[in-house]
């Protein structure tokens, strides 16, 4: 009975460390060690797009700043926008570098205007990807566009990395 009465008290005490809804230790979601992709958050909740594990910078960067230091992805970028708008125009507003590339990569798999795309995006009464698409060409699905849209852009971005100073 002693033997029983222990193993409760030791399964609770288990249960007490790792808690119910997956938030105890060992439970956090997002990579291990606090590092986030160079990407940031392309689903458009924020993110911290401005860390640089290659750098060991924390310190959150402009997409303008990361554009300016990356001048491959900048022209890649440049191509997709229409002519005369510059990446670093075009990222003027975005909270993360991720965020940017995927409006670019929707507005030119869509022919949507970029800069209608963008004012949905930004600002204040900013709408996610997927509802800034479906409002502006509600015909497409939306959200398989605006996760492909993402894709690209984590692939652009990994695909040019950061010049190392």
């Amino acid at each position: 009975m002693k033997f029983l009465a222990l193993m409760v008290i030791a399964g609770i005490s288990a249960y007490a460390q790792h808690g119910r809804s997956g938030g105890g230790v060992g439970h956090a979601s997002g990579p291990p060690g606090g590092i986030s992709s160079p990407v940031g958050d392309v689903r458009g909740n924020g993110g911290n797009s401005g860390r640089t594990p290659e750098l060991g910078s924390s310190a959150p960067q402009s997409p303008d700043t990361l554009l300016q230091r990356n001048t491959k992805l900048t022209s890649k970028l440049d191509g997709l926008l229409p002519a005369g708008t510059t990446a670093q125009q075009a990222c003027a507003g975005f909270k993360n570098l991720g965020e940017c590339v995927s409006a670019i990569h929707v507005s030119h798999n869509l022919g949507i205007p970029f800069e209608e795309l963008k004012r949905k995006l930004t600002g204040s009464g900013a709408q996610k990807l997927g509802q800034a698409i479906h409002g502006l060409k509600p015909d497409v699905d939306a959200k398989a566009e605006a996760k492909k849209a993402q894709k690209q852009a984590k692939n652009d971005i990994a695909e040019t990395p950061e010049p190392v100073s």
